[in-house]
């Protein structure tokens, strides 16, 4: 499984490097590690201290217990991260809408309760036969979780061939220092994005026309206005640096603009 090509809705083309098979398998198995501990853990803390209580409570009691665990996990750690749980981010992947779009709790829950009734669980038989058989029948990897959810996994981190982001345009900095961002969604940034890192391979006429296009829409949700004059490039080269600089900032509880140590 190797690139595949999508197109968002503002006709931007990405290239999403699917995940392999057995990449994933190996991200679920870390997370198959952490979930079995913890449901070990607590329907240990559970047995403890409900000994004197009848079958039927206790069963009911372990049933709740292993769906917090095998839907509960998954799911909130996918909607915290925008798609990654502990294994794919060690492997380096992450779950994406198929317009390449940064997942929700709505796809999140789909892949969880799918992956518990139908991939990997009851349905079959907690062998994961089915979500295998799907990702291999899949000419993108997806299991039944994915087709419901409408979602496909990348990989993140792919040795020499990640593109450079777009840098700051030095004359713009001091102007986006003071962005109010609040109002740009992810789909529009992300397309921004990918347009900055693709545009020399446009045609100029077709060039001009999306970086036009592009930079209304982000100027309609974004303020202050850029000084008169600047042109559509610079200036959403200008928001998605400093987009980036301040999310950057807060993963790593910094100040934007303060250096990191070292």
């Amino acid at each position: 499984m190797g690139v595949s090509d999508v197109v968002t809705g503002d006709a931007v083309v990405l290239e999403l490097r699917l995940a392999r098979v057995p990449t994933r398998a190996l991200a679920l198995a870390i997370d198959l590690a952490i979930m079995v501990t913890a449901l070990g853990v607590l329907l240990a803390i559970a047995t403890g201290a409900l000994e004197s209580v009848d079958d039927a409570l206790g069963a009911a009691v372990g049933l709740t217990v292993t769906l917090v665990i095998f839907v509960g996990y998954p799911v909130t750690l996918e909607t915290l991260t925008r798609g990654r749980s502990v294994g794919k981010i060690a492997l380096g992947l992450r779950v994406v809408r198929e317009d390449g779009g940064p997942i929700g709790f709505r796809q999140a829950l789909t892949r969880g309760l799918a992956g518990f009734i139908v991939d990997f669980g009851v349905l079959s038989l907690f062998t994961g036969v089915i979500g295998l058989v799907s990702s291999l029948s899949s000419e993108k990897g997806k299991r039944i979780g994915d087709v419901l959810a409408g979602t496909v996994v990348l990989r993140e981190r792919v040795p020499g061939q990640q593109a450079d982001p777009a840098p700051m345009p030095p004359p713009l900095a001091d102007w986006a220092d003071g962005l109010e961002l609040s109002g740009l969604s992810d789909d529009l940034a992300l397309a921004a994005r990918q347009f900055l890192l693709r545009c020399d391979q446009l045609d100029p006429e077709v060039r001009a026309s999306m970086a036009a296009s592009l930079a209304s829409e982000v100027a309609a949700r974004v303020s202050p206005a850029p000084p008169p004059g600047t042109p559509a490039e610079p200036y959403l080269a200008a928001v998605t640096a400093q987009r980036r600089i301040r999310e950057q900032a807060r993963l790593s509880g910094r100040p934007p603009g303060q250096p990191s140590p070292g």
